[in-house]
C-alpha cells in the first residue's frame, strides 16, 4: 500500500489558501493527503548569478524531510526555481520518486505586468502540484491536451489544461503501471 502525499508550504510560504491546495491535491489522488509543517533553509539552493533557486537542491533539502519512506513529499514554495537546462520551472519532480516541488512564483499574474488573480494562482498551484504528483507516481509527459500531465512550458499552457487526469493517465496511475 502506498503511504501518504505530505504537503508542505516552504520557508515561511503561507498563503491563506492552502487548505484548499491540499484539497485539490485530495481530489487527484487516491491516498491520504497530510499538510506537513517544514522548516526547510532554501539558502544552500539560491545561485546569486541567475537570482533563482535551483529546484534539485530543494527536492533533496525536502527528501531529508519526509516522514514516511512509502509515501511522496511536495513542497509548495513562492521562489523562482530552475534548473540549469531551462530558464525556468514552474515545478520538478523525481520520476516514480518521492519527492516534488512547485513554485508559485511564475503562476502570479503579477509576474506578467497584470492584476494579481489569487483565484487563479490556486488552480494554476493545484494543477502544477497534481502534475509534478504524477511525475512522482511514474506518469510521463501525456499528448492529451486535455490531461493534467501535458507538459506546460508557459503558463497559457497551465490555464488551459484541466487539474485532472485524462482516462489513460487515470489509468495508469490506478494500475500503477509507468507512464
Amino acid at each position: 500500500m502506498a503511504g501518504s502525499i505530505f504537503v508542505a508550504f516552504l520557508a515561511g510560504y503561507a498563503p491563506q489558501w492552502r487548505d484548499v491546495v491540499v484539497d485539490g491535491i485530495r481530489e487527484a489522488f487516491p491516498h491520504a493527503v497530510e499538510p506537513l509543517a517544514l522548516d526547510v533553509d532554501l539558502a544552500p539552493a539560491f545561485a546569486s548569478d541567475r537570482g533563482q533557486y535551483h529546484a534539485t537542491l530543494i527536492l533533496a533539502a525536502l527528501l531529508r524531510h519526509l516522514p514516511d519512506e512509502r509515501g511522496k513529499i511536495l513542497g509548495i514554495t513562492a521562489v523562482d526555481l530552475y534548473i540549469p537546462v531551462l530558464t525556468f520551472v514552474f515545478g520538478q519532480a523525481q520520476l516514480d520518486g518521492p519527492g516534488a516541488v512547485v513554485s508559485t512564483f511564475r503562476l502570479r499574474n503579477e509576474f506578467y505586468g497584470l492584476s494579481p488573480n489569487e483565484g487563479l494562482v490556486v488552480e494554476r498551484t493545484i494543477k502544477e502540484a497534481v502534475h509534478e504528483l504524477g511525475h512522482g507516481f511514474g506518469l510521463v509527459h501525456c499528448a492529451e491536451p486535455a490531461c493534467v500531465m501535458h507538459a506546460s512550458s508557459y503558463v497559457e499552457e497551465v490555464d488551459t489544461k484541466p487539474a485532472e487526469f485524462c482516462s489513460r493517465c487515470q489509468g495508469m496511475l490506478e494500475s500503477g503501471l509507468p507512464g
